[in-house]
C-alpha cells in the first residue's frame, strides 16, 4: 500500500501552481506601439495593422497597436512606459526626450526623414508666395505637429512673417488632413502640413490640385522616428531595431508595411539629428 505523503501533495500543488503562474505571465505579455494621431483614427489604424501583424512573427509575442487622442498623450504614453515603443514627429520626440531627463531614445526612421519637408498650400488665386498670406487665415496642424506646425512656423520666421501679428486668423486642425479640407473648402486661405500627405492626397485624387495648389515647399529638416524608453532591455531594443531595419520592399510582407508607412525603407537615427528641432522650438518659445 502506498503512504500518503502531504509533502508530495504539497510539492506537486506548487509545481502545478508554478507552472500555471510562469503560462499566465507569458500569455499576458504584450508589446504596445502608438503613433501621433497626424491623420483620422482610421487611417492610423489602417496603416499600423500590417506592421502590427510583421512585429508578432519577429518579435514572437502579441502586439497591439493603441490609439492616443492627441500628441501629448502619445508623448505621455511613452515617457510613462504605457507603450513600449512611439512613433514621433522630431518635435515630440524632442518634447519626449526632455520630459523624460534624456531616456528617450530614437530606433529608427524612414530614410525620408532624413530629407524631410513642408508644404504651404492655397486655394486662393491671389496668394502665390508666402507673402501673400499676410493679412489671410492660415492653418497649421497640431501645435506640437513638426511639419504641421514646428518647422514651417521657423521658415515663416526666417522670411519675417510673424503668423500672430501678420495672419488676420491663426488656426490649428490637429492633423494635416484636416489642414488640407479646411483649404480646399475655404475655411482658411493657406495651410502648412507634412509633404508626404499632401502627395498622398493628390496621387488618390482626393484634392482638386487645380483649386488647392502648393505655394512653398521648405527646406529640408530630420522629421519622424520610431522611438522607445532607455529602460527597455537592450537586448529587446536591438531586435526591434534589426526587425524594423530588415524591411524590404521586395518581400510582400516588407512592401505591405513600407507602402503604408510611405517609407523606401529604415534607417538608423539617433537623438543628436534631431537638436536642429530642439533649437526651432525653444527660438519659437514652444519649449
Amino acid at each position: 500500500m502506498t503512504r500518503f505523503n502531504p509533502l508530495h501533495r504539497f510539492r506537486n500543488a506548487l509545481v502545478l501552481g508554478l507552472g500555471l503562474i510562469a503560462v499566465a505571465a507569458q500569455a499576458q505579455q504584450v508589446f504596445r506601439l502608438t503613433a501621433i494621431p497626424d491623420e483620422s483614427p482610421t487611417e492610423l489604424a489602417r496603416k499600423a495593422a500590417p506592421l502590427v501583424k510583421y512585429l508578432e512573427g519577429t518579435l514572437g509575442m502579441k502586439v497591439e497597436y493603441t490609439p492616443v487622442t492627441d500628441y501629448a498623450a502619445a508623448v505621455e504614453a511613452l515617457v510613462n512606459k504605457k507603450v513600449d515603443m512611439a512613433w514621433f514627429g522630431g518635435f515630440t520626440f524632442v518634447q519626449a526626450n526632455a520630459r523624460s531627463g534624456g531616456k528617450i531614445i530614437p530606433l529608427v526612421q524612414r530614410e525620408e526623414d532624413e530629407k524631410f519637408r513642408s508644404v504651404f498650400i492655397s486655394s486662393d488665386p491671389a496668394v502665390k508666395t508666402l507673402a501673400d498670406l499676410k493679412g489671410k487665415d492660415v492653418s497649421f496642424g497640431s501645435q506640437s505637429s513638426t511639419s504641421g506646425h514646428l518647422m514651417p512656423r521657423s521658415f515663416l520666421l526666417q522670411a519675417n512673417i510673424n503668423p500672430e501679428k501678420d495672419f488676420g486668423r491663426v488656426a490649428y486642425s490637429g492633423a494635416h488632413d484636416a489642414t488640407i479640407a479646411a483649404v480646399a473648402s475655404g475655411k482658411v486661405q493657406g495651410g502648412a502640413l507634412n509633404i508626404s500627405v499632401w502627395e498622398k492626397f493628390v496621387a488618390d485624387k482626393k484634392v482638386d490640385t487645380d483649386k488647392v495648389r502648393v505655394i512653398y515647399t521648405t527646406p529640408p529638416y530630420y522629421d519622424y522616428n520610431w522611438s522607445v524608453h532607455a529602460d527597455m532591455p537592450a537586448a529587446q531594443r536591438e531586435k526591434l531595431a534589426a526587425a524594423l531595419l530588415k524591411l524590404d520592399r521586395a518581400t510582400p510582407e516588407g512592401k505591405a508595411v513600407l507602402d503604408l508607412q510611405r517609407a523606401t525603407r529604415f534607417v538608423p537615427t539617433k537623438a543628436e539629428n534631431y537638436k536642429g528641432i530642439e533649437a526651432a522650438a525653444r527660438s519659437a518659445s514652444l519649449l
